[in-house]
C-alpha cells in the first residue's frame, strides 16, 4: 500500500540559508511593475538573508516582502511564470519592483532585454512530500508535482 505524507516544512534553498522563522503573511494584492535581474557580479556574495547568492537558484530581491516568502512572478510580455523565494533586499532602482536571479529571469525569457513588465503574487510556501522515504518532491500550489 502506498502512503503519502505531506509535511509543511519550508524548503531549504542553498547552504547557508537563514533559519529565520517566517511569520504568517496576510494576503496581499498582486504588484504590477518592472522587473530586472542580477547575476555574475553578485555571485557568491552574501544576501540580506545571510545566504550566499547563487545566480542559478530561483530567488529574488524585494524591498518589503519578508525574507523566505515565495512569490509567483508572471512576465506580462510573454505570460511565462516562475516561483521564486525572496532572499535579498532590492531592487536598487526605484522604478522596479523586483530583482530576479539570472536563473529565474532565464525561465521567463528576459535575459536578452533585462527589464520586463511583471505581476508579483505572494504564494504559499511549497511543501516537501515523502513517499515512504523513497523520494522527495515539491508539490505545486494545485497539488501537482
Amino acid at each position: 500500500m502506498l502512503r503519502l505524507l505531506i509535511y509543511s516544512t519550508p524548503l531549504q534553498g542553498t547552504p547557508n540559508q537563514t533559519n529565520q522563522t517566517k511569520h504568517a503573511i496576510k494576503a496581499r494584492k498582486p504588484q504590477v511593475g518592472k522587473a530586472s535581474w542580477y547575476g555574475r557580479l553578485f555571485q557568491h556574495k552574501q544576501t540580506a538573508s545571510g545566504e550566499l547568492f547563487d545566480m542559478y537558484q530561483f530567488t529574488a530581491a524585494h524591498r518589503t516582502l519578508p525574507l523566505g516568502s515565495w512569490v509567483k512572478v508572471t512576465d506580462l510580455k510573454n505570460d511565462r511564470s516562475v516561483s521564486v523565494r525572496i532572499n535579498d533586499r532590492g531592487p536598487v532602482p526605484e522604478n522596479r519592483i523586483i530583482d530576479l536571479s539570472y536563473g529565474a529571469a532565464k525561465m521567463l525569457g528576459m535575459t536578452e532585454n533585462g527589464i520586463h513588465p511583471v505581476r508579483v503574487e505572494l504564494i504559499d510556501t511549497p511543501t516537501i512530500s515523502q513517499n515512504d522515504g523513497e523520494s522527495d518532491r515539491v508539490l505545486m500550489q494545485d497539488g501537482r508535482p
